[in-house]
This record gives C-alpha cells, structure tokens and sequence, in this order.
C-alpha cells in the first residue's frame, strides 16, 4: 500500500463527539465503522481498500503530530512520512473494542517519531541514557537561560534544576555535541593557517611494521653462518651491489645472489614457522593456553 502524505480533505474529518469530557481534534473523523469490518475481513482486496480508506482520513492527524518536531534537524516531509509509518502500524494493530483509535494511535506515532530522531538522527551512536540525559539538559538550559535574562547556565545550576549529578550533566552536554558532526575539513577556530581538523588525525606508521618484521627474522639471522650474514649486511645495510660483494669475498656474483635468495627463504620460513607455534600456544580467547 502507498501511504499519501499529502493532506486529504474529506467530509469524514469533521469531529463528531466520543464521549463527554474527551477533546477531540478536527482531524480525529468518526470511523469505528470502518474499523470494526476492518478486523471482520480476511485479507484480500476489500480489506485493502477499507486499510487505505482509513489511512487517507486519519493521515491529517499525523500530519499534524509530525508538526510538533518540526525545526529539529529534519525535514517536516520527512517527518510527515515517518509518521505515515506510525499512522499504518497503528491501524493494523488497533482492536475497536481497547477504545477510540485516536487514543492508541496518537501514542503509536509519537512513538514512531521520536524512535526515529534515536535512531536515525544521531551522527555518533550514543546509549539510550545518554540521549535522555542530554534531552534533560537541553531543556533546563533552555528554561534556566530564559529564566535568566540569557545568560547561559553553570553545569552547577542545571544539575540543581534537573536533579542530576555534575557528572550526568557534563554527559549530557557532550551529548549535545554528538548529534552533529564536523566535517573534516572545517578549519580548527584558533587557526591562522588553513589548519584543518583532518590535520590533527594521526596517519598510519609504516616504520611500526619493519619493527616487527626486524624482531621477527633476529633469530634466523643469527643462526645463519658468518659468511651469509656478511652478506645480507652488505647487501640490505651498506647498499652494495651484488657485484662489488662478489669481489669482496672471492666468489662469483650468482653465487653471491643464490645465497641471497637461499638465506632470504630460509629465515623467512623460520620466522613464519615460530608464528605458527605461538599460535598453537593460545587459547580461543587470545590468551596462553
């Protein structure tokens, strides 16, 4: 079914009174008739039409819900169509005979509304306590400062007017800043220069993993023979070439790269090879066995 979020004007939506002492709104139309074959029909197209019917006189009302979180961050369309959402999950799961419609549905897209600024809204995930805390700092920073001529309110005064400790309001307040983000290119405010957030984020350290490798062939290289090491040493450390270690030795220059290669596999190997046993040597969990 295509929920229309377009206001639907309609005889159906003047009010007819539910009982005395009840308010009831000009988009609130009189149809517990429609509910009541609504649950007597098995699915299929009449009880589509009837679901669509419904849908269409009482999505004023939730037009009119969504209005009320408008100027949050989210667009009043949006809004709209996320309390279309909760208006049909209200009908399909509204029974006639628990109350007035209006009664259930109400709470239903409110709901609906207010799980959406949770979830979606949100640029960093916080826990559900920490929104609540920030939603009750927001409001007595608001009140405190209104009541204040303006001046913005100590996290002293807040937690005295909420009933929250120092700490929960200072949570709050952080929270205040998490549901937006900067970009990374915004330029940090004491800045002079074009210095831009980006430029405070640490890069990845190519030098840590040659650390790693290095600590990890020691042991081979030490176990090779003097001749081969001197090799590797004037090869990988003082940059000589093949050739030049060739005369230096007294042996040819494929006899200097065959070694190369050999003592390159062989300490390799080892190194992979005593990965391997540390493996072997670990529980599931990571830790010693």
């Amino acid at each position: 079914m295509l929920v229309e979020t377009s206001a639907h004007g309609s005889d159906n939506n003047s009010a007819r009174p539910r009982g005395s002492g009840r308010r009831v709104h000009h988009d609130a139309p009189d149809t517990a008739a429609d509910f009541d074959r609504l649950v007597a029909l098995p699915d299929g197209p009449e009880r589509e039409a009837i679901r669509d019917e419904l849908t269409r006189s009482w999505l004023p009302m939730a037009h009119r819900i969504a209005s009320r979180f408008r100027n949050r961050g989210e667009s009043l369309e949006d809004l709209r169509q996320v309390a279309a959402l909760g208006l049909v999950k209200a009908i399909d799961r509204y029974e006639p005979g628990r109350g007035a419609f209006e009664s259930y549905a109400v709470p239903t897209i409110t709901g609906e509304i207010k799980r959406h600024f949770r979830d979606r809204m949100w640029a960093l995930r916080v826990p559900r306590r920490v929104q609540e805390l920030r939603n009750k700092v927001r409001i007595a920073r608001r009140e405190l400062t209104q009541t204040s001529g303006g001046s913005t309110p100590s996290v002293t005064e807040i937690a005295a007017h909420t009933g929250l400790t120092e700490g929960e309001v200072n949570a709050g307040l952080e929270a205040l800043d998490s549901f937006s983000t900067l970009s990374l290119d915004a330029e940090m405010s004491a800045s002079d220069d074009g210095y831009s957030l980006a430029d405070t984020i640490g890069g990845c350290e190519e030098a840590y993993d040659v650390v790693i490798d290095r600590e990890a062939a020691k042991e081979g290289l030490r176990r090779l023979p003097e001749r081969e090491r001197t090799i590797l040493y004037l090869r990988f450390f003082e940059d000589m070439t093949q050739s030049r270690i060739a005369d230096q030795l007294g042996i040819s220059q494929m006899h200097v790269s065959r070694l190369i290669t050999r003592c390159c596999a062989r300490v390799r190997d080892e190194a992979l090879a005593q990965q391997d046993q540390r493996s072997e040597h670990r529980g599931d969990d990571g830790r010693s066995a």
